[in-house]
């Protein structure tokens, strides 16, 4: 299991991470997303929706639960905050073998139907602005998407 740890000072700075990492990614692709309130969990998911060239204004699936765009790839952003105490299936398993990506903003509250072969990312909060990234691979196909993202990166 590989793991990267990224610091930011600004909202732009975790933006262009998750950009970066959009073009890393193949269809089905799953990525996690753990970080207290206003950790910047939709800020990372607007900045990975731009790197797949989606230009339609991103914001939190809160009520609705899943929202898709469409770019490069189809983009799944699902919130799962308000599903923490449910056990109920609402068809999560089709959006994550479907041919988009899968952004599940809180995502251990649905840990029971999450693929064992995903991306993990926490975010945690340093200060008003500035965040660290931990990004972490489950699975030789993210441990790939990973080495990409360092590549993109220069590290």
């Amino acid at each position: 299991m590989k793991s990267y740890h990224y610091s930011t000072n600004d909202a732009e700075e975790t933006m262009q991470i998750a950009e970066e990492l959009a073009t890393c990614v193949t269809p089905g692709s799953v990525i996690t997303l753990e970080g207290d309130l206003g950790a910047g969990k939709t800020t990372f998911t607007k900045g990975f929706a731009k790197g797949l060239g989606i230009k339609r204004a991103v914001s939190s699936p809160t009520f609705t639960i899943i929202k898709e765009y469409l770019g490069n790839l189809p983009l799944y952003h699902m919130d799962a905050y308000r599903l923490e105490y449910s056990e109920e299936d609402i068809g999560f398993e089709e959006y994550f073998e479907a041919e988009g990506v899968s952004i599940i903003e809180w995502a251990s509250f649905i840990s029971d139907f999450l693929p064992e072969e995903r991306l993990e990312i926490t975010i945690k909060k340093v200060s008003e602005t500035e965040r660290v990234l931990q990004i972490t691979a489950k699975g030789t196909s993210y441990e790939d998407i990973l080495e990409q993202l360092a590549g993109v990166k220069g590290e």
